[in-house]
């Protein structure tokens, strides 16, 4: 019988080959194994939070109180971390570029999340550089008046007033979602009010108070305590139900602007690649922080209405904000930077 002849060349390369193929497969079990372990014993160290707002402004301070109660339950500290300006840009920008090691995330708003990519020609940042990872709160914005001819609850009288005197009742707009607010009322209501930028809530609060203005829009966090006071009456909020924030204030979808529904919101993101492991235990701790009483308190104090809402169900929200806030935004030709 005769046997087939390899050289000690041949021999060598088929050996190593083989070896080489053996290794390959087993690195990748490696790697899967240690993307596994990584996920198992999460989180080992402490995690950031970046905020894309400066310290002592209210998506800072939410995320200070949910951050206490998070660390908690997630064993770990929790830095958190200031990037301000450019609407929020220059920090959402920041976490895009992060490694998803499963330790960065950020406060995410309906500015960062849902507005800014139609208001800036370039705001350093993509929708599919994040994964979404649980919503915290609402904020709803409330239009307010001074006007004595206007009671609380009187969105019908004041689409009647703007209808008759067009584009004579000024609406001070203290901010980028109070314009797209305006904006979508104007459209929606059919009522030709006029708008009057501020670069703050302070100042149009005054001006309204004063007389100089008869109208305002602002958070319920600004407009709260003058409501109280007796200074300026809530004509009605704009989120789709009535909230315990504001007893007795009526949603503007409630007094013949059917379906009305434009609210701030904060939310938790983490950059692509983050592992999904990581995101459902994340969201999963935050879900338990949330249901606690004294937490959920503590957001309404500073205006915000406690509602949690897991990854799932915020990647399909924050699609279908993108499509409504880009829409108002391009058909009111809102532009920023």
């Amino acid at each position: 019988m005769k046997f087939k002849k390899f050289g000690y060349n041949d021999e060598r390369r088929r050996v190593l080959g083989a070896m080489g193929a053996l290794a390959g497969v087993a690195g990748a079990q490696w790697l899967g194994m240690g993307s596994a372990l990584a996920s198992s014993d999460w989180p080992n160290k402490p995690l950031r939070i970046v905020v894309p707002y400066a310290a002592g402004q209210g998506a800072d301070v939410l995320t200070r109180l949910v951050a206490d109660n998070l660390a908690q339950s997630l064993g770990q500290p929790i830095v958190v971390e200031n990037r301000a300006g450019a609407g929020g840009n220059i920090g959402t920008a920041s976490v895009a570029r992060s490694t998803g090691d499963g330790y960065t995330f950020m406060m995410g708003t309906n500015a960062t999340h849902a507005a800014n990519e139609f208001l800036y020609p370039d705001p350093g940042f993509k929708p599919d550089d994040f994964a979404a990872v649980a919503m915290v709160g609402l904020l709803p914005m409330v239009i307010c008046t001074t006007a004595a001819d206007l009671p609380q609850n009187g969105i019908q009288q004041l689409i009647e007033k703007a209808r008759k005197h067009p584009d004579t009742l000024n609406v001070g707009l203290p901010s980028t979602t109070a314009q797209v607010v305006f904006s979508e009322f104007v459209r929606s209501a059919k009522a030709p009010l006029f708008p009057v930028r501020y670069k703050a809530s302070g100042q149009s609060m005054t001006d309204v108070m004063g007389g100089q203005i008869p109208l305002v829009i602002d958070t319920v966090t600004a407009a709260r305590p003058h409501i109280q006071a007796g200074k300026i009456k809530a004509l009605g909020i704009t989120s789709l139900r009535a909230s315990d924030m504001l007893p007795g204030v009526k949603p503007v979808s409630e007094q013949g602007v059917e379906n009305f529904d434009v609210v701030a919101w904060d939310a938790f993101f983490a950059p692509k690649g983050t592992p999904a492991a990581v995101i459902e235990r994340f969201s999963s701790a935050l879900g338990k922080a949330m249901s606690d009483p004294a937490l959920q308190q503590r957001l309404r104090d500073i205006g915000v209405e406690p509602l949690f809402m897991p990854h799932q169900e915020l990647a399909t929200f924050v699609k279908s904000e993108r499509e409504k806030w880009g829409s108002i935004i391009r058909e009111a030709n809102i532009k920023l930077g």
